[in-house]
């Protein structure tokens, strides 16, 4: 039986600070980290019996890993999860088939620079002590070269039909590259440096995590059916539910990472405050904002410096307004979801605060449009499948169809994400980062009709929030989103894909081939 989230009380957990992971030794000269996949059990709330959940290291979220930018690292990430799936299994979605183990896992770090064969792609899964291993499957240590800036990367399972599952279940954490620019600009620090890994959840009155196993209405003749989305009913914060965090009247750098299936965040102070935001996804902004709102889809994650000073003795609780499905649906419930985290303001800082807010944190030089040797235009599509479930498709196409994109090495190209659905779809291409160029409107029943585009509105710039490097981008509905991406780095198979958990396990997913 689903618990009443309304019957928890608030604010009466401590927020964790996920552990930083340590390095077993060296290999090949260079740091060699061991990471294992295991289920355990944890306590979400005070007032609620341990939860079983999957986690990397026996951590949920798991351990950070902390790199310097452009210091190597190998890891070698080791499913010891049981022969039982944790949550239920719809084995009607590609690839999650009976023929194919239940437990099954690989890692992707997204937003990473990575060669393909460490990058996770779906179908090079593993189970446990690689007995078994799907058709992509190289290497058992993968290789990083961190060769990028100073930004918060995360890691995530990216199983083909079940990532929404493993994630769900707990196998996501952070994953941070430093650099010396960035301690050069004297930011909060330390303890004063906190990664914020947001997800909602649905817990039973036993503690364990819910997911449904039937959409609504329900199909009956599938025993187990995917839903086209799902979205919790309360709030999680580094694998607490509504946590408090003691703070002290001073500067605060949070990493802010919004890890949830399908939920998008609109996150703000109830005091009113600002959020000094310095970076996106792919790091440092080249000019400091001052924001009140930060809307975060899945999978997009933000840097920013919250001033506590003048608030000592005060609590201020982080809350969120985004509707769900965004951006045409309910809004949240103010007493639940529309809950995130408390922040309790001590009376008194242990030192001087000398950190600063820079004006001018990076450098991000803009990518012009002439570099383009091609423009694609990609379609984001809905249609639906023999039991009438809605399928989401990219390019009008599903993942196992022939692979249609390829772009060539030391090339740029232009992505045009023609959103012809009625929700907003945060699309995340592997292998590094890329930029907005605009938004516009479109008539999508002509489009539809004829496949001509007719603009029906000026093109928009991407948000203040969005100016810097990305690897997700928001595709609204009825817009034509532009985006322009290198691809300079490593040639092989990658993945572009929805970040609606749902939606990429129900074939919104798609590979592409960066060829010579």
């Amino acid at each position: 039986m689903k618990l009443n989230p309304t019957e928890l009380e608030k604010f009466v957990d401590a927020l964790p600070k996920m552990p930083i992971l340590k390095p077993k030794g060296k290999k090949d000269y260079v740091d060699y980290y061991e990471v294992r996949m295991v289920e355990f059990t944890t306590s979400l709330h005070r007032d609620l019996p341990h939860t079983l959940v999957w986690g990397y290291e026996y951590s949920v979220p798991g351990p950070t890993i902390e790199v310097c930018s452009s210091a190597s690292i190998k890891v070698k990430w080791i499913n010891a999860l049981p022969e039982r799936h944790l949550l239920p299994i719809d084995h009607t979605v590609h690839g999650a088939g009976k023929d194919v183990p239940d437990v099954r896992t690989v890692v992707h770090v997204h937003g990473g620079v990575t060669e393909p064969e460490s990058d996770g792609y779906p179908e090079a899964w593993f189970t446990k002590d690689f007995g078994e291993v799907g058709p992509f499957f190289t290497k058992q240590i993968y290789d990083y070269s961190n060769n990028m800036k100073s930004t918060a990367l995360w890691y995530h399972d990216h199983t083909l039909g079940i990532t929404r599952l493993n994630v769900y279940a707990g196998l996501a954490g952070f994953y941070i590259i430093r650099s010396q620019q960035e301690k050069e600009l004297n930011l909060p620090a330390g303890k004063y440096e906190i990664p914020l890994l947001v997800e909602d959840k649905t817990v039973n009155a036993n503690g364990s995590l819910y997911y449904p196993s039937q959409p609504q209405p329900p199909i009956p003749s599938l025993p187990v059916s995917i839903v086209p989305e799902f979205v919790g009913e309360l709030n999680m914060v580094n694998g607490k539910i509504w946590p408090y965090l003691a703070v002290e009247p001073r500067k605060y750098r949070f990493r802010l990472l919004n890890a949830s299936n399908s939920r998008f965040y609109q996150f703000y102070l109830d005091s009113g405050q600002f959020f000094y935001q310095i970076g996106t996804d792919g790091g440092f902004m080249n000019q400091t904002i001052a924001v009140r709102q930060i809307l975060l889809a899945p999978a997009e994650r933000v840097d920013v410096i919250v001033d506590f000073s003048n608030m000592y003795g005060k609590t201020v609780v982080l809350r969120n307004n985004a509707p769900i499905p965004y951006p045409n649906g309910e809004a949240p419930n103010p007493e639940t979801v529309g809950v995130v985290m408390q922040f309790k303001v001590i009376e008194q800082a242990t030192s001087i605060d000398t950190s600063c807010i820079p004006e001018f944190p990076g450098c991000v030089d803009k990518i012009e449009t002439e570099l383009a040797m091609k423009e694609r235009m990609l379609t984001l599509d809905v249609t639906r499948d023999a039991y009438n479930r809605p399928v989401l498709l990219l390019d009008n196409k599903t993942w196992s169809q022939p692979i249609t994109i390829s772009p060539r090495w030391g090339t740029t190209e232009i992505w045009y994400l023609i959103n012809t659905t009625g929700d907003t779809h945060p699309i995340h291409i592997h292998l590094g980062f890329f930029q907005i160029i605009s938004r516009q409107t479109f008539d999508v029943e002509h489009f539809n009709e004829t496949g001509e585009i007719i603009y029906t509105g000026d093109p928009m710039p991407p948000e203040p929030i969005e100016n810097g490097r990305k690897d997700t981008v928001r595709a609204n509905p009825g817009q034509v989103t532009k985006i322009i991406k290198h691809f300079f780095t490593y040639t092989g198979r990658y993945v572009w894909h929805c970040h609606i958990l749902e939606h990429e396990d129900y074939e919104m997913m798609r590979p592409f081939i960066i060829i010579k």
